[in-house]
């Protein structure tokens, strides 16, 4: 699945953005996927929880595609 996340500010945490898409319902399972090496950014694994994430990144989590604009 693919889908447009609209930043409301100039970043968002990984870990907030994978609440706010509801792909992870608490701060912790985000966290623990991070940890897991289960989310890649513009291609590379992200291993940073708090990584800024900003406009005109790719973030993908089991096989699902976020463009955040």
């Amino acid at each position: 699945m693919e889908e447009i996340f609209k930043l409301k500010s100039d970043y968002i945490e990984l870990i907030k953005l994978l609440k706010a898409t509801g792909h992870c319902s608490t701060g912790g399972e985000a966290k623990q996927a991070v940890t897991e090496g289960l989310i890649k950014v513009d291609g590379q694994t992200e291993l940073r929880k708090k990584c800024k994430i900003r406009k005109g990144q790719v973030v993908t989590f089991q096989g699902d595609t976020i463009q955040v604009s």
